[in-house]
């Protein structure tokens, strides 16, 4: 029975991003960062991690986001759009990588942004082969 349910469960889609950081832009784009975590954090409650790592030396930057299913990454990149965007000069997406199932809908969004962001960097979907996520803790 627990099987089944895990089966028809949806499943969660992490995503992953890499940037190169124009130069001379890191300190605009660090205060850009954290204006857009605030503005995410606000509005996206079903988000279960929404990171950005930073690696000055190489000007290179990752974001991590974990989403409990396809449609709240629909929601992300609808409500995000345009805050995506006010940070579009300070840095070039170079490539999108999504681990998962995203829905078509999702991955068109995820070309539009990488066309939007990037230099026309890839834009991959694997979906998993085998696993299993433990999404909420024991203590709820």
């Amino acid at each position: 029975m627990a099987d089944q349910r895990a089966v028809s469960a949806p499943e969660p889609i992490v995503y992953i991003d890499h940037s190169d950081i124009r130069e001379g832009s890191l300190d605009e784009l660090k205060a850009g960062i954290q204006r857009l975590v605030d503005f995410i954090d606000v509005r996206e409650p079903q988000l279960i991690t929404y990171s950005f790592y930073i690696d000055e030396e190489a000007a290179k930057m990752s974001v991590v986001a974990v989403h409990p299913d396809s449609a709240s990454l629909e929601l992300h990149m609808d409500i995000g759009g345009a805050e995506f965007r006010k940070l579009a000069h300070l840095l070039t997406l170079t490539a999108i990588e999504c681990y998962g199932r995203p829905s078509e809908r999702a991955l068109d969004q995820l070309r539009r942004k990488a066309a939007a962001l990037g230099d026309g960097g890839t834009v991959v979907s694997i979906g998993r082969f085998a696993g299993f996520a433990h999404l909420t803790s024991g203590n709820n």
